[in-house]
């Protein structure tokens, strides 16, 4: 089987979407049909089948899937320790900022211990604009949220969303809430304004921004209250819950994510599956829950 055939069905995979893996690989959507239907004849069994307008795994095409990433994973992991002896440009990463302070640094100390000899680069931007430099080759990996179940990137940990201030409860008792939350392409956002309509609850939003530092600033000085990841929380930001009693407040629920780490379809030659896979164990067995528990304890 051809492997960049295989990565394009990875894409798709991941991506759900024809287009969408087109856009990953660098290729048209009709050259991703023409190495599907490849794969189909390499492997004698049909991959895909229509649900309604849109495209779904067989049994067959799961069991590839499978395969494909521990192929690709070797792939990689082969060319890369065959070209460990030589120079190499740095790894781009991409994070968003509201993980910048929780996420990143861990994951730049494993990053240290895994491959000591690479420098690193690190862009701050959105995940919808981090998606776009994957797409693009502009960066090599990114640390990004998916929602559960989903099949995008490789899992770092699990997270579930909070409401919080700033040490100003009394904001909860305005008539109009005040608040202060990330761009409408985080989840977090949508599920507040969603939730907020579906409540019919009075509600005001004084500034949306992609920052973590400008919402953690606005709400220690009291401008409103925000919906955040539980693991982004860091000293003086405030559970809604932990002072106020839920009977008193009504509030929309906020959903559970998964942290990811996602790899460029051309990925960095020292750092592909394989390497993804074991850099985001040895993060889940790292310190990363107990920073965050201090950080939560000392807030």
């Amino acid at each position: 089987m051809d492997i960049e055939a295989l990565r394009s069905f990875v894409a798709f995979v991941e991506t759900g979407s024809f287009t969408q893996a087109a856009r990953q690989t660098f290729r048209t959507q009709s050259a991703i049909s023409m190495q599907m239907k490849k794969l189909e004849s390499d492997t004698g069994q049909v991959l895909f089948q229509k649900q309604g307008r849109n495209l779904r795994l067989t049994d067959q095409g799961r069991l590839l899937s499978s395969y494909a990433r521990r192929i690709l994973a070797m792939h990689d992991e082969a060319l890369g320790e065959l070209g460990s002896g030589s120079a190499h440009s740095p790894l781009r990463i991409g994070c968003p900022d509201d993980y910048a302070e929780s996420v990143l640094p861990q994951l730049v100390v494993l990053l240290r211990k895994l491959l000591p000899q690479l420098s690193l680069r690190v862009h701050s931007d959105c995940s919808t604009e981090l998606r776009r430099m994957l797409e693009s080759g502009l960066i090599d990996m990114a640390i990004l949220t998916r929602a559960p179940g989903q099949e995008e990137g490789y899992l770092l940990c699990h997270d579930s969303g909070v409401w919080v201030h700033g040490g100003y409860p009394e904001l909860l008792e305005r008539p109009a809430l005040p608040l202060v939350l990330y761009e409408a392409d985080c989840k977090f956002h949508s599920s507040a304004i969603d939730g907020m309509e579906k409540l019919q609850r009075p509600y005001e939003l004084i500034c949306a921004t992609s920052s973590a530092t400008t919402i953690k600033a606005l709400l220690k000085k009291g401008v409103g209250i925000s919906a955040m990841a539980r693991s982004t929380m860091s000293k003086g930001i405030v559970p809604v819950f932990a002072e106020v009693s839920p009977a008193k407040i009504e509030l929309p629920a906020l959903p559970s994510v998964d942290i990811v780490l996602q790899l460029s379809t051309s990925p960095h030659p020292l750092l592909g599956a394989s390497m993804a896979v074991k850099l985001c164990q040895m993060f889940q067995n790292s310190s990363f829950k107990t920073q965050v528990s201090r950080i939560l304890i000392d807030r």
